[in-house]
């Protein structure tokens, strides 16, 4: 029982934080809309052909979804590195609580934070023409889980590792751009070279970009074009989501418990 509740002392600890962070909320709301108006609007004339005549903005969404889950699930794993720089963690290492639930704790509030600043993105779902009912949200907001609890467990494991926030934030940004850029947001996976193939199949990303696209094109567009231009099914991108995450969160809490 204390276990788990230094779990959730260290989770309403990360949920606080960001409640209190009001123009993190803000800012991380705006810049995956920026993404949509930009380039969905600069971009759809020239890449819906290629998206087998698929609305890009449409095509786009999950990816920008997937995104900003990346993106927060990344940027709350930082607080490891700030606690360790400002003292904090000092002070609760010497508290006889385990380091486990520490770093347990850290990954269910990044977790937490990224999917519900992704749910609210559904907001925009009508004003790009997407129709969204509950089921489609209860499948969604799933993966978004899955999703950012697999990123979670990947900031954790660097933050764990990394001294400073500016090296935190240095490898963040080299691992950013390479698996939002080939997780099959912005273009189909389904004819691309051998090496970006398997690059994408190590990418977690390409797997909830991949569920989540299924999810809300279902319905809208014909089952032949969804066909072309998902990889896998949904049952096997949560499969292989879960996995991942699980051997993340080892993974980060070995480190964690080994370098704190």
């Amino acid at each position: 029982m204390h276990f788990f509740k230094s779990i959730f002392a260290i989770w309403q600890r990360e949920i606080i934080r960001y409640w209190r962070d009001k123009t993190r909320i803000v800012s991380s709301f705006f810049q995956p809309i920026m993404f949509l108006l930009i380039f969905g609007a600069g971009l759809s004339t020239t890449l819906t052909a290629g998206n087998f005549g698929v609305d890009f903005i449409k095509f786009m969404y999950p990816g920008i979804i997937a995104m900003n889950v990346m993106g927060i699930a990344f940027f709350s794993t930082v607080s490891t590195v700030w606690d360790r720089e400002f003292g904090f963690l000092k002070e609760i290492l010497v508290a006889p609580v385990s380091r486990t639930s520490i770093a347990l704790g850290k990954a269910f509030g990044a977790t937490t934070i990224a999917s519900l600043q992704a749910l609210i993105l559904l907001v925009i779902a009508p004003f790009i023409g997407v129709g969204l009912h509950i089921l489609v949200v209860v499948k969604l907001f799933l993966f978004m889980l899955l999703l950012s609890f697999a990123i979670s467990g990947i900031g954790l494991l660097i933050s764990s590792l990394m001294k400073t926030t500016e090296t935190f934030g240095l490898v963040m940004q080299v691992l950013v751009f390479p698996m939002f850029f080939l997780s099959g947001a912005f273009f189909p996976l389904t004819n691309v070279p051998l090496w970006m193939t398997i690059i994408s199949r190590a990418n977690p990303l390409t797997y909830g970009v991949d569920a989540m696209r299924q999810i809300i094109l279902n319905g809208q567009i014909s089952q032949q074009v969804i066909n072309k231009l998902v990889l896998y099914p949904i049952t096997i991108n949560g499969i292989f989501l879960i996995g991942f995450s699980i051997i993340m969160i080892l993974a980060a809490v070995l480190a964690f418990n080994k370098r704190s």
